[in-house]
């Protein structure tokens, strides 16, 4: 593991966002499915979009890297039907390629065996592991932390019910594959449904590709049979997942400016902003940018069901906040890369936070400074970033454990870190 002294420093400056990762897993998705060709644009390169593109390669598609700058691609996509080229899918640490994946190897009738690395064999699939034996589909768990997961169709038309509160990839996953079966599915999503806003996001990514979904109720989606995916060359918009590190970094510094961020995007994680105004930090929009001015933050109530990812980096916020700031609904942050909760909690402490665990969140007061300590990454990208961003705040070196973590979603992460001046030694 890779080790850095970070020093305290205040960030100020602008800065380009990466391309939103969740959406550049779903053009490559789309793109390889699609039967032509499709040139997808602004790609930031990350561990988890090298795998998915890996397995999207092992299901038949021709991907190609074009020129690109500061940690960005162009992908050029030759898609077809899914067939089989390797029965290896090597998802890496990636959750989404994961889930995204399973219901289009299902397919083709061929057996495929997914494999990762890290926790990600421990992430649940309980509803795909039910819907396979309800099917009488093969669906069969290695021994080692789940993998290989073996897994094999063909799958078939019909009503699919899955639930809304363990991930919203599980819904994703058959929005990409029902499209592609003879006849028409239904979707139907029961308990709390979470996370929708990345569902919306791949309804989007479907409908820039030519195929539709009909919402019929608000839990209910009707995906017709027979549709084929049209090619599309396009760009991949700036993520707010990423921005949030340096969104709050500005809040609790000199100020920052973040391009390449759309206000009219549907990604949940735009959810950054209205939480951060309601702390109290003061944002303007540009025709280019959107900055974040100094600001007093305070504590208030944040509902995480639809933007689990941005906990970590509001933690960081709240502990430097006045006051108490309540996290719930965050459960879910236990099973991701690593018990983020716990992560977060543990952490935050070390580096003086007062912070209290919770089943599904957590509860911080807040300080006005941050010790230097020595803090662990956990593996975990933004368990990372986020200490990095707390460190900029403290009263003396934090010694980060697993910087090399930010490899997974953010690889330019410590260049833009010390362009805003951020001091690593």
């Amino acid at each position: 593991m890779t080790t850095l002294t970070l020093m305290p420093s205040l960030l100020a400056g602008t800065v380009t966002a990466p391309s939103s990762k969740s959406m550049g897993h779903r053009f490559l998705i789309c793109a390889a499915l699609a039967q032509g060709e499709s040139w997808i644009r602004d790609v930031s390169f990350s561990k988890d979009i090298a795998a998915t593109r890996r397995c999207l390669e092992a299901l038949g598609a021709t991907i190609m890297e074009g020129p690109g700058e500061k940690g960005r691609k162009t992908y050029f996509v030759k898609g077809q039907p899914p067939h089989q080229k390797s029965p290896l899918m090597d998802c890496g640490e990636s959750g989404s390629t994961l889930r995204f994946l399973i219901p289009l190897a299902a397919l083709d009738g061929n057996c495929y065996n997914f494999i990762g690395e890290g926790e990600l064999g421990t992430r649940p699939l309980t509803p795909y592991e039910t819907l396979f034996k309800e099917e009488n589909l093969h669906f069969h768990y290695g021994s080692e932390r789940h993998f290989p997961l073996s897994v094999q169709g063909p799958l078939k038309s019909g009503h699919f019910v899955v639930p809304g509160d363990v991930s919203s990839q599980f819904i994703s996953g058959l929005l990409f594959a029902l499209p592609l079966l003879q006849r028409d599915s239904t979707i139907e999503i029961t308990g709390s449904f979470e996370s929708q806003s990345y569902v919306a996001l791949t309804l989007s990514a479907l409908s820039t590709f030519g195929v539709h979904v009909f919402q019929d109720e608000p839990r209910l989606y009707r995906v017709l049979g027979g549709q084929a995916y049209r090619p599309y060359s396009g760009s991949v918009e700036g993520d707010f997942s990423q921005a949030a590190f340096f969104l709050v970094a500005g809040a609790l510094g000199k100020g920052i400016s973040i391009r390449g961020v759309k206000t009219s995007s549907l990604q949940g994680d735009k959810a950054i902003l209205p939480i951060l105004q309601r702390m109290g930090a003061k944002l303007e929009e540009g025709p280019e940018s959107l900055t974040i001015h100094p600001s007093s933050l305070h504590g208030i109530r944040i509902d995480a069901s639809d933007c689990p990812d941005l906990v970590p980096i509001l933690s960081v916020a709240a502990a430097l906040a006045k006051g108490t700031t309540e996290i719930i609904h965050a459960e879910r942050l236990r099973l991701k890369e690593c018990d983020r909760l716990k992560a977060m909690a543990s952490e935050l402490t070390k580096m003086g936070a007062h912070v209290e665990e919770r089943p599904d969140g957590l509860i911080i007061r807040g300080v006005p400074m941050l010790h230097g300590a020595g803090a662990d990454s956990w593996n975990d990208h933004r368990v990372a970033m986020s200490l990095a961003i707390a460190a900029t705040r403290s009263d003396g070196p934090v010694i980060l454990t697993g910087s090399e973590s930010v490899q997974k979603s953010y690889p330019q992460f410590w260049q833009d870190y010390e362009s805003l001046g951020g001091k690593i030694k």
